[in-house]
């Protein structure tokens, strides 16, 4: 007798397999077989965001609203210093481009 595998899947795979099937349309059969599933699985999961259960598949890929604030903030800072360094490089590049022309003075 085989020894049954139990495979577990991540939430964003569960969200994102439950979207194939209530966003974007697609039968059970149809994602199940293009994400190499159970179709018995994947149709628990969409009954169950159908329901609105909250299983983890629904509420995967949702942010609260203080992990977007830190995350724009983290972003907002890395934009200034991205803006910065390519300032100094502008300025690096200037300043070789005057030292490599050819002098006007005799």
């Amino acid at each position: 007798m085989k020894k049954r595998q139990i495979q577990s899947y991540t939430p964003e795979f569960r969200a994102e397999a439950v979207k194939l099937v209530l966003v974007q349309g697609l039968s059970v059969q149809e994602a199940a077989d293009r994400l190499n599933m159970s179709k018995g699985t994947l149709g628990f999961w969409a009954t169950q965001a159908r329901k609105g259960v909250n299983t983890g598949v629904a509420a995967a890929g949702t942010q609260s609203v203080e992990e977007l604030t830190a995350e724009i903030k983290k972003l907002r800072k890395e934009l200034a210093e991205t803006r910065m360094e390519r300032d100094v490089i502008k300025q690096a590049a200037a300043y070789f481009a005057v030292e490599s022309l050819p002098s006007t003075r005799s």
